[in-house]
């Protein structure tokens, strides 16, 4: 992995979404490789990880909409990247079932915006777009959804999520493949890891309850996904970038998950944050009325590894761990940014 991440020393890549929590880590990775890292998103919140960790020091940091496309295309035309990495979005179920259109208008238009300013720009030679694993027409079965199956998400997210897929399998074949631009999509399971303040995710609200001293209120403790820490997907879509740029043949649609042993209830995972947090703390099954959610969502990712030999390297357990050392360190008021360096170095050792 160490040489994927050399290859992107004094490259331009742009991150949509760079204020955000994958976002914050894939910047900061990208600066350790010594990546030249323009960054395109909306103001962070007062408390992200992206103002704690310092990560705006070490790039070039654009706000702005991805909605906004004569803004996004100055953006591009001024800075000229050669990777572009699409993580901007609207991530929560239960907002896009407050927020419909908003979810619609940022997942997919947002999409479109992104690929039309890459067709204008001659600088661009691989996009990668990040999507999720709930872009598949579920059917809450045992078996791992491959990258051929039907692409029909059920909630709004998950369905904007889908269409973002068909509009970049359409700009690929209508512009950019012509223009030898290489894209991919990348579909993660559930991420997980320090630095994670989002509303509605049940390793934040492990944290919160945490630091508060407070019993945590799980909604649904039998729901089984695939739990995978952050830095997992992250190592992959950069790997997935400059692979299709050396290798037109792995261009495509690729699954990015755990094991299947990772593949574990909230429940467990629940548990297993009380059991690295310590300190007696516990957690309470309070079911709450709700829209729609898959209860069962499994991938299959034999395609990612048999076309780039890997596989992942942290188990849950470990990502556990790497949470909660996260998160003592905020709490006490150390260095996070020291902390998340450390962590991207012992991943890649």
């Amino acid at each position: 992995m160490r040489d994927i991440l050399e290859s992107y020393r004094g490259k331009k890549v742009l991150i949509t979404g760079h204020t955000g929590f994958k976002g914050s880590w894939l910047s900061l990775i990208l600066q350790m490789a010594g990546a030249d890292v323009i960054g395109y998103s909306l103001e962070p919140e007062e408390v992200s990880l992206f103002r704690i960790a310092r990560v705006e020091k070490g790039m070039t940091s654009v706000y702005g909409d991805v909605r906004d496309l004569a803004h996004m295309k100055k953006v591009f035309d001024a800075y000229q990247p050669e990777f572009v990495f699409h993580l901007a979005a609207q991530p929560i179920v239960r907002e896009s079932y407050k927020e419909p259109v908003e979810t619609y208008s940022t997942n997919v238009m947002g999409t479109v915006h992104l690929l039309e300013c890459v067709r204008h720009c001659f600088s661009v030679k691989s996009v990668l777009n990040v999507t999720t694993d709930k872009v598949y027409q579920n059917k809450e079965t045992e078996i791992g959804y491959v990258e051929e199956d039907n692409l029909d998400g059920f909630d709004p997210y998950s369905n904007s999520k889908s269409c973002s897929e068909l509009v970049t399998h359409s700009y690929y074949k209508s512009f950019l493949h012509d223009a030898n631009i290489r894209v991919s999509t990348a579909r993660a399971g559930n991420v997980i890891g320090g630095g994670d303040f989002e509303k509605d995710r049940i390793i934040p609200d492990c944290v919160r309850s945490a630091l508060q001293k407070k019993q945590i209120i799980v909604r649904n403790p039998n729901s089984i996904r695939p739990f995978q820490h952050v830095l997992e997907p992250l190592f992959v879509y950069l790997m997935i970038a400059q692979k299709q740029l050396e290798n037109a043949e792995m261009e495509g649609a690729y699954n990015v998950g755990p094991e299947e042993k990772d593949c574990w209830t909230t429940a467990q995972v629940v548990d297993c944050f009380c059991e690295k947090w310590g300190e007696g703390i516990s957690w309470i099954n309070e079911k709450q009325e709700g829209p729609h959610e898959a209860n069962l969502l499994k991938l299959d990712c034999k395609k990612l590894r048999n076309t780039f030999a890997w596989k992942p390297k942290w188990d849950i357990n470990v990502a556990m761990e790497k949470i909660v050392e996260w998160t003592r360190a905020y709490n006490s008021s150390s260095d996070v940014k020291a902390c998340m360096e450390r962590q991207i170095m012992e991943y890649l050792a």
